[in-house]
């Protein structure tokens, strides 16, 4: 979202436009030019500032209702951290579910000596559902980059997200009238949601043409072998998980009473307000991708 918007004074909007730059020059940096131990730490620095974020908020929530939250930064950090290291290539994948329910337990022991028995179970829940929702999804950036055509894949699945918020603000400002899930995300329309599926589209396929010319060219750097259908039909599912996450994390705000996660970003808030598409439109993606496989209908 880094077009000018008059509703924004021009200060902010420059402040936009120039996080919104650096970010996404970082990004195409590390698809392109990055090895996999640089994009796994800036996953896992994203996770761990976003974690933060996530604590905070759930901080708020609770003493909105009387209640104080017993997650301690330490545990947030290391649960984090170890969600990467678990992911790594010399580590066995079967060390993941141990890990988490490690932490889970060593948490919930946490709580249990510290806290008020009522706010025993749901403190221990909100810190497992911290991991699962923030570190885990972060986790398969990596993972999906280090697959084969893996820098495709990764800038496909980013130009789906940013292409789609980018529509669903300036087209639904424009034109929505009916609301998408006022409860949730008053400022959200059903006619910025179809914009913004149609901006994943459009994104995808200008995606899928570059990626054609440069590999008539020799070029394999963005090698797209599925048929365009297939791409086009994953570019729309990725937008609508990205809205979805888009819309959870708002409800994880308004429960807190805030409108932004924190101010991280000038102007765009915090980290998890950035990512939040990402985390449901990440492991989206990977699903699809192991359904591709265990149906045998080819790969990226």
């Amino acid at each position: 979202m880094i077009f000018y918007d008059p509703i924004y004074p021009v200060q902010d909007f420059m402040k936009r436009v120039l996080t919104a730059t650096v970010l996404i020059l970082a990004v195409f940096a590390l698809i392109f030019f990055g090895q996999l131990w640089m994009i796994t730490l800036f996953s896992a620095i994203v996770a761990e500032l976003a974690a933060y974020e996530y604590l905070k908020l759930a901080s708020v929530g609770a003493e909105a209702h009387g209640a104080k939250l017993r997650i301690p930064i330490w545990w947030m950090t290391l649960g984090t951290a170890l969600a990467f290291v678990v992911t790594l290539p010399n580590v066995p994948v079967e060390s993941q579910l141990p890990v988490l329910s490690g932490l889970t337990l060593i948490l919930f022991a946490w709580n249990g000596f510290r806290a008020p028995l009522i706010q025993v179970l749901p403190d221990t829940a909100q810190g497992l559902f911290g991991l699962i929702y923030i570190a885990y999804p972060l986790t398969l950036v990596p993972l999906l980059w280090k697959q084969e055509d893996g820098p495709a894949l990764v800038l496909f699945l980013m130009v789906c997200v940013w292409a789609g918020d980018i529509a669903a603000l300036y087209i639904g400002r424009a034109f929505g009238k009916r609301k998408l899930a006022p409860r949730l995300s008053p400022g959200k329309t059903w006619a910025g949601s179809i914009a913004s599926i149609v901006g994943s589209v459009i994104a995808a396929s200008i995606v899928i043409a570059i990626a054609d010319t440069l590999t008539a060219h020799g070029n394999t750097l963005l090698h797209i072998s599925e048929p365009l259908w297939q791409s086009l039909l994953l570019a729309a599912i990725l937008n609508i998980a990205a809205q979805l996450g888009d819309l959870l994390e708002s409800a994880i705000k308004r429960g807190a009473g805030v409108k932004d996660s924190g101010t991280m970003l000038p102007g765009h808030g915090g980290i998890l307000d950035r990512i939040d598409a990402l985390l449901l439109a990440a492991p989206v993606l990977w699903y699809v991708l192991l359904l591709k496989d265990y149906f045998g209908l080819g790969r990226f």
